[in-house]
């Protein structure tokens, strides 16, 4: 009897081993790991860079997607060197997807691959620039978050208009990685009529070197405003066109919050760390098995004005109460 119970007990043993052996081998399969590559056209010293990586890479976790464990996320910063060589070494990496950020980094990486899928942020008109087929189907590798529309300059125009009334001429400047930029420009000139002003004939920054003579020529002429356009140029430029505007005493409006942060007079536009946040939720789509060409191309629905009430009063200006309640962040 003896022998027979623990040949029995062996035998149960052994058929729950053979159950357990196979469990045990899945279990120690590794995970797979994706690769997400990042093309910002930032210089290094930028800190606006790591704002919107680390954004990125909080959301990404949160969806599931944990750096150095399920996926590897290599970024590249080209503010300093040209972009078809960081966007090469980029490539070689062999990434899995890639996210891109503006008008001329996504001309660069269109063209090295088609298959490989793209995501873009800050892209103004992507299909007048023929990125995507249209917005609710992409077609193709690219899709992505269009974070400015062409109705914007004329909001831009307004609001400059409201906080300093007196200004009866506006200089608009971008750069010439604006890409996009025509319909923004026309609305702006459509806008000019209807709240007063003269436009200043439009300038990019080329060489940028040109900034403090454009600007100081533009502090001489009374009753003069400035109306700076979103772009690489103007973006790596911007402490400078701040700094100038404020000791110009010309009142200003820009397309960030970080402008204004950093001392400009206000803003209106898009929350950047936000845009990279719903970046993520696209690459998550992605690597998760839907196609770039059926995801449409998000535009932006919501926009947040913010004012520096210090820097109103340096050069000025008494902001109006009904433009305060209006806006979304009001630093003292």
């Amino acid at each position: 009897m003896t022998s027979y119970i623990r040949r029995r007990e062996f035998i149960t043993l052994l058929g729950g081993m053979t159950v357990t052996w196979p469990l045990v081998a899945r279990a120690q399969e590794p995970v797979r790991v994706r690769r997400v590559g990042m093309l910002m056209s930032f210089s290094s010293s930028d800190p606006e860079a790591p704002i919107r990586v680390a954004a990125f890479r909080q959301r990404l976790q949160e969806l599931g997607w944990t750096d150095r464990r399920n996926v590897q996320i290599d970024y590249r910063l080209a503010g300093n060197d040209s972009v078809q060589k960081v966007a090469s070494e980029l490539m070689a990496l062999a990434p899995d997807i890639l996210l891109v950020n503006g008008t001329s980094v996504l001309k660069v990486v269109q063209q090295a691959t088609r298959t490989i899928p793209i995501v873009f942020v800050n892209v103004i008109d992507p299909v007048g620039q023929g990125f995507v087929q249209s917005l609710a189907h992409p077609g193709g590798n690219i899709t992505g978050l269009s974070n400015v529309e062409s109705e914007m300059g004329g909001k831009w125009l307004q609001l400059l208009k409201q906080i300093a009334p007196h200004v009866t001429e506006v200089a608009v400047i971008g750069g010439t990685t604006l890409g996009g930029g025509a319909g923004i420009e026309t609305a702006i000139q459509a806008t000019a009529p209807s709240v007063g002003v003269q436009l200043i004939p439009f300038t990019e920054l080329q060489p940028a070197s040109e900034i403090e003579y454009l600007i100081n020529r533009l502090a001489r002429r009374a009753s003069t405003g400035l109306l700076v356009l979103p772009g690489a140029i103007t973006r790596g430029l911007r402490e400078r066109i701040v700094v100038l505007a404020a000791r110009g005493r010309l009142p200003a409006i820009y397309p960030y919050r970080y402008y204004v942060t950093g001392g400009g007079l206000m803003s209106y536009g898009v929350d950047t760390a936000e845009t990279y946040r719903r970046a993520a939720a696209y690459v998550d789509r992605i690597l998760k098995g839907e196609k770039p060409a059926d995801i449409p191309v998000q535009q932006a629905t919501k926009f947040e004005l913010v004012i520096n009430v210090k820097t109103a009063k340096a050069i000025g200006l008494d902001v109006p109460t009904t433009l305060l309640a209006m806006a979304d962040e009001v630093i003292e």
